[in-house]
């Protein structure tokens, strides 16, 4: 084995200029496909940190207008959601609705011992953690006690909470005042752009004179897996409410609906469509490089044409002549085919580092998987190459080959 490698390193040699060439093809193919692959997976990365992928299991509503006519009554006519409408929902379709739950949100005035902000804040129920992706840094979230004996107790954003108490030491346990009213620091969250202060649903209902009014409402839902499956239950959703608030249950503008379920899934089919592309792309530039390195492998077969002919003459067997073009061929791919990894590699950092506060790109790095990926690449590619000049040179009959000069 060791023989044979030199004699793959001693034919490259011979053939710099030609080597040298061929494979800054396969480099530059191998550079572009780490880069494009990277860059897409950049922009899973981005959207994958997003609140809408991190809680894809929510569908949220909001009541809008009536804009359709239905049983004599008028169009134009504004749909408010209810407090029933929650318990309403999670009865009507059991099979797919673990919860469904809302928010009161209002604005008010915040003040500490030192100062006042006026900021918004909401009256929520404890799964408001998963569905608004919010990481207690602090203490802790709004719990199930919290609601059924409507405790005063408040959950700051991390803005709010240093500009109120002016430290940036924990604040739980502290006093605030609510409009007036005293209310218990229980946590402090993080969070790029939310800025609500949050309240238990019960205390923020009991403030606004137990309004039953309710906006929006969260439904988590289960055992939907399809883009279909969230579509019709989105339909039952709207169907279901239209019984209690009288509209057409095709007017979509009376009730407003994000589904993040079925947002998610249409994104992530996008995301994959974007990167078999750029894999194609990336895979039909190497495909150039490879074409070369076929090419060099049939030059070198004809010129060895002699040297073939004497080792099929004195008994070598084709196998043996078989497997070191091929593996010739690997080779040359794989050295310069690494050279490419190795540039793909410092071109994802510049890319990072030039990229680091684009939104739609994060973590542009070549991960274990990829270089995995790659390398498999590589030793397809070079075994490739070689098996069509390889059977050329099973073809040679060992008497005409010994005439060859």
């Amino acid at each position: 084995m060791l023989d044979t490698f030199k004699e793959i390193w001693q034919t490259m040699c011979t053939n710099k200029l030609r080597t040298a060439l061929t494979g800054i093809a396969v480099a530059w193919g191998i550079f572009m496909l780490i880069i494009l692959v990277t860059l897409a997976q950049g922009v899973l990365n981005a959207f994958s940190s997003t609140d809408m992928a991190q809680s894809p299991n929510v569908i949220q509503l909001w009541g809008g207008y009536a804009y359709k006519p239905y049983h004599g009554l008028p169009s134009g006519r504004r749909i408010q959601l209810k407090e029933d409408n929650l318990q309403q929902i999670e009865r009507a379709l059991p099979k797919y609705v673990e919860s469904a739950s809302g928010e009161l949100r209002n604005r008010g005035t915040l003040s500490s011992i030192n100062e006042t902000a006026t900021k918004s804040y909401c009256g929520v129920f404890p799964d408001a953690q998963y569905q608004n992706v919010i990481d207690v840094k602090d203490g802790r979230f709004i719990n199930s006690k919290d609601l059924e004996e409507q405790r005063k107790v408040i959950v700051l954003d991390g803005v709010t909470s240093k500009a109120l108490f002016n430290t940036t030491d924990s604040v739980i346990g502290k006093i605030v005042q609510l409009n007036g009213l005293a209310f218990t620091v229980v946590g402090v969250y993080d969070h790029e752009w939310k800025s609500d202060n949050y309240i238990p649903y019960t205390t923020a209902k009991a403030i606004t004179g137990f309004n039953d009014k309710i906006s929006p409402i969260r439904v988590n839902i289960k055992n939907v897996s399809t883009i279909e499956d969230g579509e019709r239950l989105e339909k039952d959703i709207r169907t279901e409410l239209s019984k209690s608030h009288q509209f057409d249950p095709t007017d979509e503008s009376a009730l407003w609906i994000w589904n993040k379920f079925t947002g998610v899934l249409q994104t992530n089919k996008a995301l994959g469509i974007l990167n078999l592309t750029l894999w194609v792309i990336g895979l039909l530039t190497l495909i150039t490089g490879i074409v070369g390195v076929s090419n060099i492998m049939f030059v070198s077969v004809r010129e060895r044409t002699h040297e073939i002919g004497v080792r099929r003459a004195i008994g070598a067997k084709p196998r043996l002549i078989l497997s070191q073009i091929i593996l010739e061929s690997v080779v040359l791919t794989t050295v310069f085919g690494y050279i490419g990894i190795i540039m793909g590699v410092f071109g994802t950092e510049i890319l990072d580092y030039y990229f680091s506060d684009v939104e739609f790109l994060s973590g542009l790095k070549v991960d274990i998987a990829l270089a995995f990926n790659v390398t498999g690449v590589l030793i397809v590619s070079g075994a490739l190459a070689g098996i069509f000049p390889a059977l050329r040179a099973l073809k040679i009959n060992p008497v005409e080959a010994l005439r060859t000069e």
